[in-house]
């Protein structure tokens, strides 16, 4: 089968922890290479954002990033690109027109808006992962959503056009019904994990006596991933530090303006001496790092799905998650980590201490974690059965043609 993926902003060659580079570039880079490795043929068309890229880059054996000429080459941030996507779409067409995959997937809604404006003259099916939806990002954000106004409406084409919605949750599942897709299009599947990277640390970290406690953010440093709300609670954890991973590396932290209030929020709450700022952290040092701490923190306000909970699950680390989104899911209260309110630092204080307090309680939560990773989250699994999505859609629109013909 051969998949064209079209992911316009989120490449899977991307540095992650900036702005715009996070869990989607991950999801599609593994889902990808995932994909090959079931005997798919996988191009990633993603946008141009440096000269200097040849037009295809080798990811993995079987799969191919496709560097697609839209808009100048440097970057530019995903809420200012949808002026770029009638040249993204043009470039498609021109490129399937040479070559025309079996199945589009594409990520993310400006992906989405381009792939339907050529895909069905081509008579392919489109499957969709939105990734993020604009209603629950205005829910949240108010007068602070950047995205382009059309977003909205965009997304309700998409989700009553595309031939399947991929969903990552089960909560995104109730979103897509609201905006008006068909339950009969819709299907759940969750990101998943490197199961070989991130594997079960063996026990708890090692403390000195007297040596402080420690708990990690990772992640990208935007305030809805509700970093500050974890450092406000710091003020009522005593003998504990934060370290937060994530946004420029680390020799640019203090020209960052998220940086700059975050270390404001520290300062606020007198934990400036039990905040560490690390910067962007390369992914093969993830592993080392989630296993040296006492749990991971894991608040935003609103979490599509959130891969850093299963990174850290797989890892034997408890998870104090924001009940919000993905996380609804993949994180099981009181048996794999545990729940709390998003925007609400005093509660997760309270959690957090009753966790450090209990080891027994946390190797417990560590030890289910990881087992509940392994059995429903590899990414081998979890290709399987986008590969069936494909298949059922494909055949779908081949009956459709037999009867047209």
């Amino acid at each position: 089968m051969r998949i064209a993926m079209v992911s316009e902003h989120a490449s899977p060659l991307a540095a992650l922890g900036g702005v715009d580079a996070g869990g989607q570039n991950v999801h599609v880079a593994a889902l990808a290479t995932a994909l090959a490795e079931h005997g798919a043929e996988v191009v990633v068309h993603t946008r141009r954002d440096d000269p200097s890229l040849p037009r295809r880059v080798p990811l993995a054996p079987g799969v191919v990033v496709d560097h697609v000429n839209a808009g100048p080459p440097c970057e530019v941030p995903k809420d200012e690109l949808l002026p770029y996507m009638e040249a993204f779409a043009d470039d498609l067409r021109a490129c399937w027109s040479r070559e025309t995959p079996d199945v589009v997937h594409s990520h993310f809604w400006m992906s989405g808006r381009a792939a339907l404006q050529v895909a069905p003259a081509f008579g392919v099916p489109v499957a969709h992962t939105f990734h993020a939806l604009g209603v629950v990002k205005r829910r949240h954000q108010g007068d602070a959503d950047t995205s382009p106004p059309g977003r909205i409406a965009v997304e309700r084409s998409i989700a009553r056009r595309a031939d399947r919605v991929v969903a990552t949750s089960t909560d995104e599942i109730f979103e897509l019904i609201r905006l008006g897709a068909d339950r009969r299009t819709l299907t759940v599947i969750p990101c998943g994990v490197d199961l070989e990277r991130f594997t079960p640390r063996d026990g708890l970290p090692r403390r000195e006596p007297g040596e402080r406690h420690r708990l990690l953010c990772l992640g990208r440093l935007v305030e809805r991933k509700g970093v500050g709300d974890a450092i406000a609670a710091l003020r009522d954890v005593p003998s504990t530090e934060l370290l937060v991973a994530g946004g420029p590396p680390a020799d640019e932290l203090d020209s960052d303006a998220e940086v700059r209030r975050l270390r404001r929020i520290a300062q606020r709450y007198g934990v400036s001496d039990r905040v560490r700022l690390l910067g962007c952290v390369e992914r093969p040092d993830l592993p080392a790092l989630i296993k040296s701490s006492d749990a991971v923190v894991c608040v935003p306000w609103y979490e599509p799905f959130g891969i850093v909970p299963l990174e850290a699950m797989a890892c034997g680390v408890p998870v104090v998650a924001a009940a919000v989104g993905g996380m609804i899911d993949t994180v099981v209260d009181d048996e794999t980590g545990v729940h709390v309110p998003p925007r609400e630092p005093r509660m997760l204080a309270n959690a957090l201490r009753e966790l450090l307090a209990r080891p027994e309680r946390a190797m417990r939560l560590g030890r289910n974690g990881a087992r509940r990773v392994r059995e429903r989250y590899g990414w081998s699994p979890i290709a399987a059965s986008t590969l069936s999505v494909y298949g059922s859609i494909s055949d779908r629109t081949a009956r459709t043609e037999e009867v047209i013909a």
